[in-house]
């Protein structure tokens, strides 16, 4: 009996570093994904479209195949995150498997817009593998 209790400690112990490693390992991503997303902003915001690409997700990079076509759709279709004036990252959460960072952005205009970035890891790190402008009454232009 004793054994099993023994046995029982030992193994909590060697898990305590790893339920104490996960804030840290949840830190280490949020803070991953805000410089990739903040990365791509700034590349936008000096019209570096090659560069604004490299942020992209593999599947993003095979749907436009060039920065300029990507960054056509991103100056038409995004204007607030092509030219934003102000960023704040919200929450990060998981959504059925995936990872999902809110950003709201206020445009070059003053208008507030809330923002899902759909966050994958690769080799490579965090890449942006889409962006939903979140259309609400109460949000946004």
């Amino acid at each position: 009996m004793r054994l099993d209790i023994r046995s029982h400690l030992a193994a909590c112990l060697l898990a305590l570093p790893l339920a104490l490693a996960t804030p840290a390992a949840a830190d280490d991503a949020a803070a991953g994904i805000a410089r990739t997303i903040q990365g791509q902003l700034d590349a936008f915001l000096a019209d570096d479209f090659e560069t604004a690409f490299t942020f992209a997700s593999p599947g993003i990079k095979g749907m436009f195949r060039t920065p300029e076509r990507f960054g056509e759709m991103v100056r038409s279709g995004y204007p607030m995150v092509w030219r934003p004036a102000e960023v704040r990252y919200l929450e990060l959460r998981q959504v059925q498997g995936r990872t999902i960072q809110r950003v709201m952005i206020i445009d070059q205009h003053g208008g507030l817009h809330m923002v899902d970035y759909l966050m994958v890891e690769t080799e490579d790190g965090w890449q942006i593998a889409g962006v939903q402008v979140l259309r609400d009454s109460t949000v946004g232009a």
